[in-house]
């Protein structure tokens, strides 16, 4: 059975475009701004050219254009116009809305020729911050509200993954310069949400630090044989969905135990499940952060 979506409700339009179904449905009804299908039972749905038509028509309405004159324009022309006015000041939604259309319709062209773009005025760094989290963000949400099925959500992904590590081959032929630490970044057990720490290691790199990048499930007790390697490690583990609140301080304690004995060694934590972790009990040398940001400046 195909679960991939291709058809949308109204509250699925909401999730995507970020307008109100109430809305929306003011922008169908008062202006025709979409054009919805409708069951036997008469319930709207929409296709994915609704879906484009939305986002495009919420772009321009962002920049100023009222909907009783976008109203007023062909299908041909919204798009036009949406190309005449992509500036600086809205090269960034447009960016996530072909991003979001190129998910929506595994069109990998797309998201190559929307990323070209982007690169072309940005740095890769920012694309990663100004687009990529943001969207990765939305994506999350998405895939809770079962907007999107995990086709979507793995096709795109994996082109972020691609992409990281591209350019993370570019500095990783160069010698580390930085030798008073090396950075060891993992996933805890059972932990598989790689993106951020993949993207972690593209900006230890950068800085001229030795990384050794081990990736997802990693236990504790492998990381042993890290140690016996290298002195003055900094751990970075990203926690997203692992360890489970309840295990949380008990994977810290271990960590401290196992691994921070009897050695300077440091372990820096990130990701959603650190809100779970009892800061007042927090060993000395373990640190959180709250955003990927934060800890890159930390490394700099």
């Amino acid at each position: 059975m195909n679960n991939v979506k291709n058809i949308f409700s109204i509250k699925d339009l909401e999730n995507l475009s970020g307008i109100k179904a109430h809305t929306i449905r003011i922008w169908e009804k008062r202006y025709n701004a979409l054009e919805p299908m409708r069951t036997d039972s008469n319930i709207r749905y929409y296709d994915i050219t609704n879906l484009q038509k939305l986002l495009n028509i919420v772009l321009l309405h962002d920049y100023g254009y009222k909907i009783s004159k976008i109203s007023k324009l062909s299908e041909k022309e919204i798009p036009e116009l949406v190309k005449q006015i992509t500036t600086d000041k809205t090269a960034k939604n447009h960016a996530i809305n072909s991003f979001k259309m190129a998910m929506m319709n595994f069109d990998q062209s797309l998201f190559f020729k929307t990323y070209d773009n982007l690169l072309s005025e940005k740095t890769f760094r920012e694309v990663f911050y100004e687009v990529f989290i943001p969207l990765m963000n939305e994506i999350g949400l998405l895939w809770q509200t079962n907007t999107i099925s995990p086709s979507h959500e793995h096709f795109i992904t994996n082109l972020f993954k691609q992409k990281i590590q591209v350019n993370t081959e570019k500095v990783q032929i160069l010698e580390p310069i930085k030798e008073d630490r090396v950075f060891v970044l993992f996933l805890p057990l059972n932990e598989i949400h790689e993106i951020g720490l993949m993207y972690l290691n593209y900006e230890v790199l950068l800085q001229g630090y030795r990384c050794i990048y081990l990736g997802e499930n990693i236990p504790i007790d492998s990381l042993k044989d890290i140690s016996s390697f290298f002195n003055n490690i900094t751990y970075v583990a990203y926690l997203t969905v692992q360890p489970l609140q309840e295990n949380i301080d008990e994977y810290i304690s271990e960590f401290e135990n196992e691994i921070l004995k009897d050695n300077k060694d440091e372990l820096y934590l990130i990701g959603r499940m650190t809100q779970f972790i009892d800061r007042e009990k927090l060993p000395e040398r373990m640190s959180i952060y709250q955003s990927i940001e934060e800890l890159t400046k930390k490394i700099q």
